[in-house]
């Protein structure tokens, strides 16, 4: 009875993580026609992968596994998914000093990935710990400098590795052969695993999911700082204009400054949601945070051998991600029916408190976005 319910779960759950992602690409498809944002249109990808992941795990759990279908699981899910929808925040928040906090997820990344095949030491990795760290610090710097002259085209640079990624990984996992009978599940929780695949292909998924998963999420974060009513309890301020010095001493206070900020900003921003003058941005952010964490957890454990967490992860996933998306205002201004010109409501704008609030933040950053702080919490994430 115990395993029938353990299979039955492992076809419901994917099923419904499958279907709202497929919903969820969609509206995301309709809403680039309507505006053709960039952001938009990676994140519709980045769903797209996450619906297709999903939808393999419901395959495998209903009907069972095959080696096409266990390569197109790992492929899509635990390469792609969190990589494309981290992309996507980056070029939502490609205006701002967003870049920074991007630059130490991808070096922290490239480092992760190093130290797990120095702690794990996957068979046929080769050079790959290496090479990979090498891509990440080159493209970190890259993104550092760019940032640091204030262009916008630092989340190109980001395009490049994620889409280069993602053709690669694709040759790899495409060629490669596997043991019989192709793939491997969990022997208690029938729930799939990587451990089938080389080191130089399970070593793309740190680099992938921790660059995706914390562009996601932090960028999440970022955007309900920017619109929240806040205390600065510490200030920064990051230029060149005071010298490498001050530079450097403004780096390293930033990290320090958002969280405890954001934290000190807290009871004034839940003051607001009641009050009824917060920014939709806000709210809707803060969800998209909690759907990049959570199966960001699951998918680290499943990674690690505890799997019986991961469907509810992922499907808690693409809730709280879709619960953002609703959530603010001006995702949906007005409801119709996608692909078309039928509206079915339209919704109130933003109280001119809640815009005088996201008016009232950090200036800079704030206006840094003009049209895409509109989108500030259209983000899906992680897996």
């Amino acid at each position: 009875m115990e395993r029938q319910l353990a299979v039955d779960l492992n076809v419901v759950l994917p099923f419904l993580s499958s279907t709202l992602s497929l919903v969820f690409f969609v509206l995301l498809v309709d809403q680039w026609r309507e505006r053709h944002r960039p952001y938009q249109a990676v994140w519709a990808i980045g769903m797209l992968w996450y619906g297709l992941s999903a939808g393999t795990e419901w395959i495998g759990g209903a009907i069972g596994w095959s080696e096409p279908l266990y390569k197109l699981w790992y492929l899509i899910g635990a390469i792609w998914v969190a990589g494309w929808l981290g992309l996507g925040t980056v070029y939502l928040l490609g205006k701002t000093r967003f870049g920074f906090a991007f630059a130490a997820s991808l070096m922290l990344a490239g480092l992760f990935t190093y130290l797990t095949q120095a702690r794990y030491h996957y068979e046929n990795s080769g050079a790959a710990p290496v090479i990979y760290f090498t891509v990440a610090l080159v493209v970190a710097l890259g993104v550092v400098v760019l940032s640091l002259r204030r262009s916008p085209r630092w989340p190109h640079l980001a395009a490049a590795v994620i889409v280069g990624g993602t053709i690669v990984s694709a040759v790899m996992v495409a060629t490669v052969d596997l043991p019989p009978p192709g793939w491997v599940v969990d022997p208690v929780t029938h729930i799939p695993t990587g451990e089938l695949f080389p080191g130089y292909i399970r070593l793309l998924t740190p680099f992938f999911n921790i660059t995706g998963a914390f562009a996601l999420t932090l960028g999440a974060l970022y955007s309900a700082y920017i619109f929240m009513p806040k205390r600065r309890l510490i200030r920064y301020r990051i230029g060149t204009d005071r010298g490498v010095a001050s530079l450097v001493k403004n780096l390293l206070i930033a990290p320090i400054a958002i969280v405890v900020n954001l934290v000190a900003s807290l009871p004034g921003a839940v003051r607001a949601l009641l009050d009824g003058t917060i920014n939709s941005r806000v709210p809707a952010t803060m969800l998209i945070a909690m759907g990049g964490i959570i199966p960001a957890i699951t998918s680290g454990l499943n990674r690690f051998g505890a799997t019986s967490g991961f469907f509810v992860g992922e499907l808690l996933g693409v809730v709280f991600l879709f619960a953002g998306f609703l959530v603010s205002i001006e995702v949906f201004r007005e409801i119709r029916v996608p692909f078309t010109g039928i509206r079915l409501a339209t919704r109130r704008r933003e109280s001119r408190a809640a815009a005088e609030a996201a008016e009232a933040g950090d200036a800079a950053p704030a206006r840094a976005v003009p049209p895409a702080t509109e989108a500030a919490s259209e983000a899906p994430a992680h897996r």
